[in-house]
């Protein structure tokens, strides 16, 4: 059996909203009084699940409630969720970049995270310097860090700029440095948050890969956030979903990815009544989005598809516009395309109607899902919602909802054979 690199135990974070600590002089007092007389902590008792999409009625959550699992040495780990499903926080909690409210932590060796950019750099100091104080945080020695320093810099592609203050680094520069010291130095435990996406894409591939061979090649432990579920798949062995907080499900990668992504929506029909029913905000109420096929009663390959929506504006005189992003259940783009709905300040206040349609033989069997942002001079979003519909495409020839064959798109091509 391998050795345990990370237990946690009963792990939970409350916070207050909108306050740091508990926000009140009587909190914090009612708190103290009760730990000198050895009690609990009367606000453990009340607060309410991390469920963002609804209005609650206490000012405490449980960003996590009693989270329990355990983790192997030289395993890689996605840990997945929707925003808000308290995965940030969990690695915060296992950086000891905050405390947690109840439960424990074990780790067996040394962490080394990047939870955003340039987590550890000092602005003022150049990037050679900040090599040596992250590694110093981390618990090298220099004589570590010196042998590792001209691979973290190759690494890094930032030779030019090593001696210049990182606070002249673009955002991506600085991720590229600060990936390479937590990937190259020697810690047991490497956490990475979904920081990546500021990288390029050849950056972005040469991490993953640098991933792979940390947790496989060298039998370093690998915590992974991302929402990108095909690097979860190509990466992990493990993964750990949460939902709301709390632990969902541990197991393999892959069946953590296939729960995620059959609780995400696949409803390719909404619609309400009235204006009131309407989700929106003061700008835009949406009455009406759906995904329909143009031939035949079911969505497949070969049906096509027309998207219908409906939506009423509340902001005359302005450039309207909406947008249409399509994107995989793994979160794969497939397109982002939009409409203009005014052009020289006249939108009107009230309904629209916008369609438009998918042509057969395009989409590849799978699941995919939809994001709309509504837009004013296609620069100031006005409203955006992700997931309001889905759906599913079937493989008719194979009589399979599974995507066979890779790929988004599986075009019908017309082939010349001499």
């Amino acid at each position: 059996m391998k050795n345990i690199a990370l237990e946690v135990e009963s792990l939970s974070k409350q916070y207050r909203l909108g306050q740091v600590g508990t926000g009140t002089l009587s909190h914090d007092l009612n708190r103290w009084w009760h730990k000198i007389r050895g009690k609990e902590d009367p606000y453990l008792k009340i607060g309410e699940s991390n469920d963002r999409t609804k209005k609650g009625d206490s000012d405490y959550v449980w960003a996590l409630k009693d989270v329990n699992f355990k983790i192997e040495q030289g395993d890689a780990v996605g840990i997945i969720g929707r925003n808000g499903a308290g995965k940030s926080t969990l690695l915060k909690l296992l950086s000891k970049v905050t405390k947690p409210t109840t439960g424990n932590i074990k780790v067996k060796g040394r962490i080394a995270s990047l939870l955003e950019v340039g987590t550890g750099f000092h602005p003022e100091m150049t990037g050679r310097e900040n090599i040596f104080l992250n590694g110093a945080i981390l618990g090298m020695t220099r004589r570590e860090i010196k042998r590792k320093f001209d691979e973290i810099v190759d690494f890094a592609g930032v030779e030019r700029y090593i001696d210049t203050p990182v606070k002249r680094y673009s955002s991506g520069m600085y991720v590229r440095l600060a990936f390479a010291v937590a990937a190259h130095l020697e810690s047991e435990i490497l956490i990475v948050d979904e920081v990546l996406a500021v990288g390029d894409a050849e950056f972005q591939k040469k991490c993953l890969g640098k991933m792979g061979d940390v947790s496989k090649g060298e039998g370093r432990t690998v915590l992974f956030v991302s929402h990108n579920m095909a690097s979860v798949k190509e990466l992990c062995n493990s993964g750990i979903l949460l939902q709301n907080g709390q632990l969902a499900f541990q197991g393999t990668a892959l069946e953590a990815v296939s729960l995620y992504q059959k609780g995400a929506n696949t409803n390719n029909h909404y619609e309400v009544s009235s204006i009131e029913e309407a989700v929106g905000n003061d700008n835009i109420k949406i009455l009406h989005f759906s995904a329909e096929p143009l031939n035949g009663d079911f969505l497949t390959i070969s049906s096509g598809i027309k998207v219908t929506l409906k939506f009423y504006n509340n902001k005359p005189n302005i450039n309207l516009d909406a947008t249409f992003e399509l994107r995989t259940t793994e979160e794969v783009p497939v397109f982002h395309t939009g409409a203009l709905i005014s052009t020289n300040k006249d939108s009107r206040q009230g309904m629209y109607d916008v369609s438009f349609e998918i042509p057969p033989n395009l989409l590849n069997a799978g699941s995919y899902y939809f994001k709309l942002i509504f837009g004013e001079d296609q620069r100031y979003a006005l409203y955006h919602k992700d997931g309001l519909i889905g759906f599913e495409i079937e493989n008719e020839i194979l009589g399979s909802n599974s995507n066979v064959l890779p790929g988004v798109i599986r075009p019908d091509l017309k082939f010349n054979i001499i």
